[in-house]
């Protein structure tokens, strides 16, 4: 397997390939962007449907990542606009009850800081939480960053920097320590 953006032999990357290098950092955006495995799963898989549709007009390793990470990024924020929609609604007709105790203290500590940071990604704009998602789930360099959502590196650093520092404040306020 050639290296990410390595052009040798300049043929195309087969679909294998691009899956194989490509799905842990698609999936890590999805989850991060809709807080659930088995959506985040979904998502991808239906993002590289997409992608086997189009697989010609995609001739490196690296337009199919950034044309993967728009799609699933997208993919993720329409199916969490579905996934709150169908909340309010079912909200709205019964009185919704807290589910079943985690056994142990750990668990139960771990699920509410997991919680607790979903919830303040979840309240960021997607202007903030998009590069921020990218930046520390996706592992992707800020001009990487810049290339997929169509703004400057330095406009990607200052997203960033926004992000956390409103991250920071919410689990503060919140008393969630991250380390």
């Amino acid at each position: 397997m050639l290296p990410l953006g390595s052009t040798e032999n300049a043929r195309p990357p087969s679909f294998d390939e691009v899956y194989e290098r490509l799905f842990p950092t698609i999936y890590h955006v999805a989850y991060r962007i809709t807080g659930s495995r088995e959506i985040a799963e979904d998502l991808c898989h239906e993002a590289f449907i997409k992608l086997m549709q189009r697989a010609s007009l995609l001739p490196d390793m690296d337009q199919s990542k950034y044309w993967l990470l728009r799609v699933v990024r997208n993919l993720s924020l329409n199916s969490e606009k579905r996934l709150r929609r169908e909340r309010a609604a079912v909200g709205r007709l019964t009185q919704l009850s807290p589910g079943a105790a985690e056994s142990g203290e750990k668990q139960l500590l771990q699920k509410e800081l997991a919680s607790s940071v979903q919830a303040a990604l979840d309240s960021l704009p997607h202007g903030l939480r998009a590069p921020l998602v990218f930046r520390e789930y996706g592992g992707l360099a800020y001009r990487e960053i810049g290339a997929i959502l169509g703004i400057s590196e330095n406009n990607v650093k200052v997203r960033v920097f926004r992000a956390r520092e409103r991250l920071h404040r919410q689990l503060a306020e919140g008393d969630a320590h991250v380390s």
